[in-house]
C-alpha cells in the first residue's frame, strides 16, 4: 500500500501542473481591444472612379504575453452590426501592421456587396479585429466611410440570360450563354417576349444577378418586356455598366451580281436566322458565272433604324469546296462596299434549291453561316 501512494501523488501533482499550463496559456493567448481609430477620419468621401487607395490606420492593441498582434479590417453596410460582416481583409504586413492600404478596386467590391450602385454614392461602416491565436476581439469605436461608386462592374467569366420572357424560360439549367466579345464585354441575339428576364453569371450555386435599367446594368432585380415578340441584339459592358439594345428587324442576303437582295431570312431561335429551300442561280458574266453574296442586317437602336452589313473576312474569295476549313464561312462586320468582302458559292449550288443559316450563337467558335444544298 505504502509504495502505491507515491505513485499517486505523482500523477495528481502531474494533473494539477498541467491545469496550470493550460490556464497560464490562456491567459497568454489575451489581447486588448483596440482603443482608438485614426483614419481615415469619420465619414471620409471617397470617389471610387479615381485611381488610388484608402489608408486605413489605428492603434496598437496589446497582447498579454506582450508578443506579436495580428489584425483584420471588417466592413459592413449602414446600419450593420458586424455580426455578419460584408467583407474582412488581413491588415498589411499579412496581418501583422496597423494599418491597411485597401485600392480603390477592392474597396469598389465592399461597396458593390453592400448593394450600391454603380455611379451612386452610399456609405460603409469599418472597424478593427485584434486577435493573437483563437482569441479575437473587435474595437469599440465603428467608422463610416462615405463612397461612390464609378459605372461599372467587374466583369464575369460567363454571363447568361434567363426569365420568363426568353427562349430558355425560367430555368436556369436552359439560360442563354452570351458570348464575350471583349475583355469587359457581352453580347447575345435573341428574342424576347413579354415577361421579365435577367442576367446570371453562373448556372448553378449562388450567381451574381444583373438586370437593366434603361441603359445601365443594375445588381440584382429583373427587367420587364411588354408589347410584341421581337428579336434583339442585346450588349453588355461591365467596365462601364452599360448596356445598348437594338431590334433585328430583318436579315436579307445581298446579291451584288444582280444588284438585289435574293431573299430574306427567317428567324428561328438560338441567335440562328434561316432561309429554306431557297433556289440560286448564278449570273453569267462574259468571263465566267458570278456567285459573290453578303448579309445585310436592319437593326433599330433608340429610335433610329441603319443598315449593318456583314460579310467575309477576306476581301475576295475563292469558291468554297469540301476541302475549304470553317474559318471561311465565318461571318463579320463589312462596310457597305457593292463587292468587296463577298462570299462565294460552291460550284454545285448554282441552280439548286439550298438551305441557308446565319448563326450567331455560343454554340460556335465565331459567327458563321452555312449551306446545304439540297
Amino acid at each position: 500500500m505504502k509504495s502505491i501512494i507515491p505513485h499517486l501523488l505523482f500523477f495528481l501533482a502531474l494533473f494539477l501542473c498541467t491545469g496550470c499550463e493550460e490556464e497560464e496559456t490562456l491567459t497568454i493567448a489575451e489581447v486588448s481591444p483596440v482603443e482608438a481609430l485614426y483614419a481615415p477620419e469619420d465619414n471620409r468621401y471617397f470617389n471610387l472612379g479615381a485611381q488610388g487607395s484608402a489608408l486605413f490606420q489605428w492603434q496598437a492593441a496589446r497582447a498579454a504575453d506582450n508578443g506579436v498582434v495580428l489584425y483584420e479590417v471588417a466592413f459592413d453596410m449602414e446600419g450593420g452590426d458586424f455580426s455578419d460582416p460584408l467583407y474582412v481583409v488581413a491588415s498589411d504586413g499579412r496581418g501583422f501592421e496597423n494599418q491597411l492600404s485597401l485600392s480603390f478596386t477592392e474597396l469598389n467590391q465592399v461597396a458593390t456587396l453592400a448593394g450600391i450602385q454603380p455611379e451612386s454614392t452610399g456609405k460603409l461602416l469599418w472597424t478593427v479585429r485584434s486577435t493573437k491565436g483563437l482569441n479575437i476581439r473587435q474595437a469599440e469605436e465603428v467608422r463610416t466611410i462615405e463612397v461612390e461608386r464609378p459605372g461599372g462592374f467587374p466583369t464575369p467569366d460567363e454571363l447568361f440570360l434567363t426569365g420568363s420572357a426568353t427562349e430558355g424560360g425560367t430555368d436556369p439549367a436552359n439560360a442563354i450563354p452570351l458570348v464575350k466579345t471583349g475583355a469587359d464585354t457581352y453580347e447575345v441575339y435573341t428574342s424576347l417576349q413579354p415577361g421579365t428576364y435577367h442576367f446570371l453569371t453562373r448556372t448553378s450555386g449562388t450567381p451574381e444577378v444583373f438586370s437593366i435599367e434603361g441603359s445601365d446594368l443594375r445588381a440584382d432585380g429583373e427587367t420587364t418586356v411588354t408589347g410584341e415578340e421581337q428579336v434583339y441584339r442585346i450588349r453588355v459592358d461591365f467596365s462601364d455598366g452599360s448596356v445598348s439594345m437594338a431590334t433585328v428587324d430583318k436579315v436579307e442576303l445581298w446579291f451584288p451580281p444582280r444588284g438585289e437582295y435574293s431573299f430574306a431570312f427567317d428567324y428561328v431561335g438560338n441567335g440562328t436566322w434561316e432561309a429554306a429551300d431557297e433556289t440560286i442561280e448564278f449570273k453569267q458574266e462574259s468571263w465566267g458565272r458570278d456567285e459573290r453574296y453578303k448579309f445585310k442586317f436592319t437593326v433599330t437602336q433608340d429610335g433610329n433604324t441603319t443598315e449593318e452589313w456583314y460579310g467575309s473576312t477576306n476581301g475576295d474569295n475563292q469558291r468554297p469546296d469540301a476541302n475549304t476549313g470553317e474559318e471561311y464561312w465565318y461571318v463579320v462586320p463589312v462596310t457597305d462596299d457593292y463587292w468587296a468582302n463577298s462570299f462565294k458559292y460552291p460550284s454545285e449550288a448554282d441552280l439548286a434549291a439550298v438551305d441557308m443559316r446565319i448563326i450567331f450563337n455560343a454554340e460556335v467558335p465565331e459567327y458563321t453561316h452555312t449551306i446545304t444544298v439540297q
